[in-house]
């Protein structure tokens, strides 16, 4: 019987960077992740702080009168 403490290989996910399009690792290994880099990272964030992305809210209908 051996001591060995190998841990089972894990497969890596490769994935489309949400940023540039590229190839983006999807593992632990990329503490970027799902993005390629710190640079489409920080793009993405600028976006959302600047209200470029935002969530569609449906809009009252046009006869609503508030109580």
């Amino acid at each position: 019987m051996s001591g060995s403490t190998q841990k089972p290989d894990i497969p890596v996910k490769i994935v489309t960077c949400p940023g540039c399009g590229g190839v983006s690792v999807y593992a632990a290994s990329n503490p970027y992740r799902p993005f390629c880099s710190e640079r489409c990272k920080q793009i993405d964030l600028g976006a959302w702080a600047s209200e470029q992305f935002a969530m569609p809210a449906a809009a009252p209908p046009e006869d609503f009168a508030p109580d």
